[in-house]
């Protein structure tokens, strides 16, 4: 069976979801990373370049219509290191 596949905000490719980092904005407008919870998700590759790409061009911010606290563009880069 084919895995469902998701595409990454900053670079455009398409993968299966486990070679993404999962945002998610509740509808409390709260940010989740890589949780397993309810409500609207984005994904980025793992990739540094995408990563980076997200946070300087505020990707996030763009993609949910809303300002994101810098906070959580600090914690996408803390996974440039684990790659």
């Amino acid at each position: 069976m084919k895995k469902p596949q998701r595409m990454c905000i900053a670079c455009r490719k398409s993968a299966t979801k486990d070679n993404f980092i999962k945002i998610v904005k509740n509808k409390n407008g709260q940010i989740t990373i890589n949780e397993i919870c309810d409500g609207r998700g984005a994904y980025i590759c793992k990739d540094s370049n995408c990563i980076l790409k997200v946070c300087k061009n505020k990707l996030l911010n763009k993609n949910y219509k809303c300002n994101i606290d810098d906070n959580i563009y600090e914690k996408l880069k803390c996974f440039i290191d684990k790659e």
